[in-house]
């Protein structure tokens, strides 16, 4: 009977432990996150921050949050092919207002490092841009 009862304790300690194993390497959705990168032409590149919430239905978020906050707007994913598609208004080189739609590809999706690369047109303008999703530690 006492075999028995500490075999039940090391059960239960190796099922607790696998438990908070498993845990720790849960990063959520690929795509929420805080995301740092550039869009904008090689010789005129513009340093880009993108916080990015999938909530299962909506994608939400925030461009440039600390020094020009914008929200998305209009931002979907389509999880079939990892399409990300956002509007955002930000300011221009001479301050003014500009509308931007970004059209990218989440890429990378094992990684704690994945990519989010596509399109970023800003009125006439069309650039490219890429981003990397930051670590959560």
């Amino acid at each position: 009977m006492k075999q028995l009862n500490r075999m039940s304790r090391v059960a239960v300690v190796a099922a607790t432990m696998i438990a908070a194993n498993s845990s720790l390497g849960q990063q959520g959705h690929p795509l929420s996150g805080s995301w740092h990168g550039e869009w904008g032409q090689p010789a005129d590149r513009m340093d880009l921050t993108v916080i990015l919430n999938w909530d299962g239905q909506r994608l939400t978020g925030l461009v440039n949050p600390v020094t020009d906050r914008a929200e998305l707007q209009n931002a979907t994913l389509d999880s079939g092919n990892w399409m990300v598609r956002f509007a955002v208004d930000v300011k221009g080189p001479s301050d003014q207002m500009l509308h931007c739609v970004a059209n990218g590809q989440l890429g990378q999706l094992g990684s704690d490092r994945r990519k989010l690369s596509g399109t970023w047109t800003c009125g006439d303008m069309q650039s490219e841009f890429e981003m990397t999703r930051d670590r959560d530690y």
